[in-house]
């Protein structure tokens, strides 16, 4: 079985909504993992931290860059992810459409690299 991330798009927009409006959003999440879960699909997942948390690290040079704030400035953002086992793109979209409903939000698909042989 092939993994892929299920990454969720985060937008200023997110953080306007109140502990109250996330509520049920947080509840259908929980229920979506247990799915996965229950299917076997389940690798690993988890929210992130608000996009002012992130530090870049360039370390292409003899000494490492460190800089507060993401790589490139955007409008949206990883604001979660979920790993997934599936048998193939057609399955991780399915996976997709069900969390993408769950938190309200568009979700990306995109298959890890094959191992090297």
């Amino acid at each position: 079985m092939t993994q892929y991330l299920l990454s969720v798009n985060g937008s200023d927009t997110d953080i306007d909504m109140s502990p109250e409006e996330m509520q049920p959003i947080f509840d259908a999440v929980d229920r979506f993992n247990e799915k996965l879960q229950a299917a076997g699909a389940w690798v690993f997942a988890g929210g992130l931290a608000p996009i002012e948390a992130t530090t870049t690290v360039d370390g292409r040079s003899d000494e490492p860059v460190v800089t507060d704030g993401p790589f490139a400035e955007s409008k949206e953002w990883i604001g979660g992810f979920w790993i997934i086992e599936a048998a193939d793109l057609d399955a991780a979209l399915a996976w997709a459409a069900e969390g993408s409903k769950a938190c309200a939000g568009r979700v990306e698909v995109r298959p890890f690299q094959d191992a090297p042989a």
